[in-house]
């Protein structure tokens, strides 16, 4: 008998969201589509019950409880929530981020396929302000 090889990330992230109702599920993979095309160093994983993307290059050492890597982290609790759990890092002057929270974190709801399609270009580009503050 084969051994079984361990799931990679990507594949993991794939079968939760495989295993997700639509129209939730393509909003979801459309979501993660925009993520992981906007920088080859972003990578994913499944955190905290959900989809999770983080960068994946080099990076100056840290404490991993400050969770300095996570750019964005899936909620997915009866409605699609991204959050950016270091988003206040972010100048982010499109009002697209939102929350006003004491640790940092910002926020962003998608409520369907078009709220996406209009928030798209807005989530690139925060991602980006966001990995071009990252220490190095």
């Amino acid at each position: 008998m084969a051994k079984q090889l361990p799931q990679s990330n990507a594949e993991l992230v794939t079968g939760y969201i495989q295993n997700l109702d639509a129209p939730v599920a393509g909003i979801v993979e459309a979501i993660r589509q925009i993520i992981l095309s906007t920088d080859p160093e972003i990578g994913e994983e499944i955190k905290w019950n959900a989809p999770s993307f983080l960068y994946t290059g080099e990076m100056k050492p840290f404490n991993p409880k400050e969770y300095k890597r996570h750019i964005i982290v899936m909620n997915l609790h009866k409605r699609i929530l991204l959050v950016f759990p270091s988003g206040a890092k972010v100048n982010d002057t499109s009002g697209l981020l939102e929350g006003d929270y004491a640790d940092g974190r910002r926020l962003i709801y998608i409520k369907s396929m078009d709220d996406l399609k209009s928030k798209g270009a807005g989530i690139r580009k925060v991602i980006k302000d966001w990995l071009a503050l990252v220490e190095k």
